[in-house]
């Protein structure tokens, strides 16, 4: 009797049900391993690749623009102490003067006779108090007639003062040396108490003057070295001699002054100028002005890299800036700047530096690296 085999494809199942029953086993041993198969470990995403340059501070002077004009040192509006009329003109209109020199000469009509007069009566009253004196010695005078004769010499004596002193009136003098400026008044004309005659100007050195903004004022004290630029171009060596320890009202900006010789007496006041102040010396860095950002205070700020290579995000202050250049205080002193690929990572994160050779010479990165 011969025996049937069963068809081949009963075969093939059976041998598949065998090799996944054995598939199966092996898997449920490795499961019970102590230690994962070698390439089975679950890898997180490789940490973003970053340009990084390393940066020195340096120490940089900010400069102070400001505009403003020049005033003389000194000037003074004349104006006549006494009603008079005008005598004579001792000095020419523009010629420069000296301190007590004679500036304008009044009328003086009858004040020398009435001087004259007062002087009298100041001898005569001192020689009835002098009288007076022996009689007090021997009790021949009373207390009150002794006292109303020193009144009277008082009197005398005061009345002696106002005269001189208007005859002085009648001849003004030069308070300080300078420049007859100006001249308003012609031999014959009347001039009365107060009214205004004539300007001297003391222009052998000069004032500037401008108004410095709330940001600026508190860095500035008086000694500090400025730069006077007029419109030709002229420079001028001057120093800070005065800032206002009071904001003005209207504008919330403080006054300053800058002294400056002029001893060629040029014809410069009243013309605007440019100051430019060097304000204290600071450690700042160098960079390019696309590399600064916001904060979440809303604060200027740069990312760098830390000793780790993770991400901080520093607040700075903008010292000077231009469309090339900024510069900013703030960083440490020697400070790895994210200027690639910053715009990709947030504080805190570590990345991977690549560092950029940067030379020395180099002004700032290029504002096509900038960390976006």
């Amino acid at each position: 009797m011969s025996l049937r085999l069963p068809p081949l494809s009963i075969l093939l199942a059976i041998g598949l049900t065998c090799l996944l029953i054995v598939w199966l086993a092996l898997g449920n041993i490795e499961g019970f391993r102590d230690t994962p198969p070698e390439g089975d470990g679950a890898e997180g995403p490789a940490p973003t690749r970053v340009e990084v340059v390393e940066r020195q501070a340096q120490a940089f002077s900010p400069r102070l623009v400001l505009q403003g004009q020049l005033e003389a040192y000194r000037e003074v509006e004349l104006r006549a102490r006494r009603s008079g009329r005008v005598a004579a003109l001792p000095v020419v209109l523009g010629e420069q003067v000296s301190q007590g020199e004679t500036l304008l000469a009044l009328a003086r009509e009858e004040l020398p006779a009435r001087l004259a007069e007062a002087e009298d009566e100041l001898a005569l009253a001192r020689g009835e108090l002098a009288g007076a004196e022996d009689l007090r010695r021997r009790e021949l005078i009373s207390n009150p007639d002794y006292l109303r004769l020193q009144s009277g010499v008082s009197q005398a004596l005061a009345e002696v003062a106002t005269l001189r002193r208007e005859l002085d009136d009648t001849r003004p003098e030069a308070p300080f040396d300078g420049v007859l400026d100006r001249l308003d008044v012609e031999i014959g004309d009347l001039v009365q108490a107060g009214e205004a005659w004539g300007r001297l100007v003391d222009d052998t050195r000069l004032t500037a003057t401008a108004a410095a903004p709330q940001r600026d004022a508190l860095s500035l004290v008086p000694g500090l070295p400025a730069e006077i630029q007029l419109l030709d171009g002229t420079r001028i060596a001057g120093e800070l001699s005065h800032v206002a320890s009071r904001a003005d009202d209207s504008t919330r900006s403080f006054p300053i002054e800058v002294t400056l010789g002029n001893p060629e007496r040029r014809r410069l006041a009243g013309a605007s100028a440019t100051l430019v102040i060097r304000l204290p010396e600071r450690r700042v860095h160098r960079l390019s002005p696309a590399l600064l950002e916001l904060d979440g205070s809303g604060r200027l700020a740069v990312k760098h890299l830390d000793d780790s290579d993770r991400v901080r995000l520093d607040p700075v202050e903008l010292v000077s800036a231009d469309a090339d250049v900024a510069r900013v205080a703030g960083l440490p002193e020697r400070v790895r700047l994210i200027t690639l690929g910053g715009g990709f990572v947030d504080a805190g994160e570590r990345v991977t530096a690549v560092t950029v050779e940067s030379a020395t010479t180099r002004a700032a990165p290029d504002a096509s690296r900038e960390a976006r």
